[in-house]
């Protein structure tokens, strides 16, 4: 039999830590972060990050691990989070991974081959060049047009997403959306269930709004003074997150505030959609549709340890 994992992921801010923290206490779980900026130090509140008296004693791994001057990829979080699962097993415990980013759980339930092609260093400096020069709608054109599915799929901001793409092809000869498929067709390597918690569109919109406001006022654009300060560069891979980007463009004077809150809001909303298009897409899906549990926290929370049972026994 294979051992038992709980996904719990959604679009961003739809409420998945406060759940997530119910969930773990009530099934002996601890959870495993599968967000690309809850990673980093130092960087708590552009990325929304639990704070330690928000986990109410339960353990969270793959959160506050790295320097923000360091890369994070996903085949560092598929380690990771390998390693995290052992040790969670190893204490008895059940392995719940929580967060937004779908590609990363995807690579962790299907154990997606990430070393088919070597890295070429060469070819990877040439791209980076490219994007230098001539801006990132033209590497994202050059996507476009060696593997148009993995252009739609992936966003012209992500850089170091296009260029492995457009890496993969020139190495294979073959679209990296093609063998993302392929691995995507694998069964899962756990007893696992998948669980989306979402909300109606509006309300999901209007959350993330406040939460970006909130940020702000938390103190967002010192952040990401501080973070500049301590050496991290602009195109680092830390300084890639929404929120951050667009703060480093107003203290470049290159916009105002008011314009940088606005782009955030926009590019969240976006980002939020672009979620739930990967989760429908996703197979053995639950979704919990807070609307339909009269956003009843507890009704919600049985929902998923009923839907859990036979995995959780």
């Amino acid at each position: 039999m294979n051992k038992p994992l709980i996904i719990l992921t959604g679009p961003t801010a739809a409420g998945k830590t406060k759940l997530s923290i119910a969930l773990a206490k009530a099934i002996n779980g601890e959870i495993i972060s599968a967000d690309s900026m809850q990673v980093y130090k130092h960087m708590d509140i552009g990325s929304a990050k639990i704070q330690p008296e928000e986990m109410q004693g339960v353990r969270h791994y793959l959160v506050d691990i790295l320097e923000p001057t360091q890369d994070f990829n996903i085949v560092l979080f598929q380690k990771y989070a390998g390693q995290a699962i052992t040790e969670i097993y190893e204490k008895g415990k059940i392995p719940i991974i929580v967060g937004g980013t779908g590609f990363y759980i995807q690579s962790v339930l299907y154990q997606i081959d990430f070393q088919e092609s070597d890295e070429d260093t060469a070819l990877r400096a040439e791209l980076e060049q490219l994007a230098q020069e001539k801006g990132v709608a033209h590497l994202h054109n050059m996507l476009k047009k060696c593997d148009p599915k993995a252009a739609q799929e992936i966003h012209a901001n992500n850089v170091k997403r296009v260029i492995r793409a457009i890496e993969f092809y020139r190495q294979t000869g073959r679209k990296i959306s093609e063998h993302n498929e392929i691995e995507r067709e694998k069964k899962s390597a756990y007893d696992s269930r998948y669980f989306v918690l979402t909300d109606k569109r509006e309300r999901l919109y209007e959350n993330i709004d406040k939460r970006v406001d909130l940020m702000i006022e938390e103190g967002l654009v010192d952040e990401v003074k501080r973070l500049m300060d301590m050496g991290c560069k602009r195109d680092s891979t830390a300084m890639q997150g929404l929120g951050y980007k667009e703060i480093i463009s107003y203290l470049a004077g290159e916009i105002t505030l008011e314009d940088a809150v606005y782009i955030i809001k926009r590019d969240t909303r976006h980002f939020a959609k672009r979620q739930l298009t990967w989760f429908r897409r996703e197979r053995d899906v639950i979704w919990i549709e807070k609307d339909k549990f009269a956003y009843d926290d507890e009704k919600m929370l049985n929902y998923i340890k009923k839907m859990s049972t036979d995995v959780l026994r």
